[in-house]
């Protein structure tokens, strides 16, 4: 249900879109998001990048132990590129990300309730920038280690080095025990 008041995503009042119980979506060009843009790679190609299609929802709903509060229900996806770390090539990877995000009168109530849910918790302010909280979602749902499932391609040979490979190496606690004893490591 969408009111006739327009809500701005980059001053966003969370208390009256969620009394109005509106939603907001849309689109924005991947160099908006310029903390994004710094942590992937450009598309392989000369393929643009692609854009970010993004959700919010605002409704109330119960908190446990804070009764009912405001809420956004937040959505956004995109395609980035990555470097897969066993090939050490790019790959794209379709990015995903969903959220609840409950709000709070006080900052000591968000952080007393966020350790307690598995929402997170923030405090209600009179102006939020959707974009940069949906940034960090999508920030948040990047892999640690992205990675392909099957490697197109071996790891180039000036990253294997084979003759440390067939070398067992010295065991430290040996090497350990000798130093100990006065005598030198072999």
């Amino acid at each position: 249900m969408a009111s006739a008041r327009a809500h701005d995503p980059k001053r966003l009042d969370v208390a009256a879109f969620v009394g109005a119980g509106d939603v907001l979506e849309g689109s924005w060009p991947a160099e908006r998001l310029k903390r994004l843009l710094a942590t992937t790679l450009p598309p392989m190609g000369a393929a643009p990048r692609a854009g970010v299609a993004w959700r919010a929802r605002g409704e109330r709903k119960a908190l446990l132990n804070a009764g009912v509060q405001p809420t956004l229900a937040i959505r956004a996806d995109t395609e980035v590129t990555l470097e897969c770390q066993r090939c050490l090539q790019a790959m794209a990877l379709p990015l995903h990300a969903a959220r609840r995000i409950f709000f709070v009168e006080s900052e000591d109530a968000a952080a007393a309730l966020d350790a307690e849910s598995e929402d997170d918790v923030l405090a209600l302010t009179p102006a939020l920038d959707l974009e940069t909280l949906i940034e960090d979602e999508l920030l948040l749902a990047l892999p640690l280690i992205p990675r392909h499932e099957v490697c197109a391609e071996p790891l180039p040979r000036a990253f294997v080095d084979d003759d440390d490979a067939s070398e067992p190496a010295d065991n430290p606690f040996a090497v350990l025990a000798a130093l100990k004893r006065g005598a030198r490591p072999s």
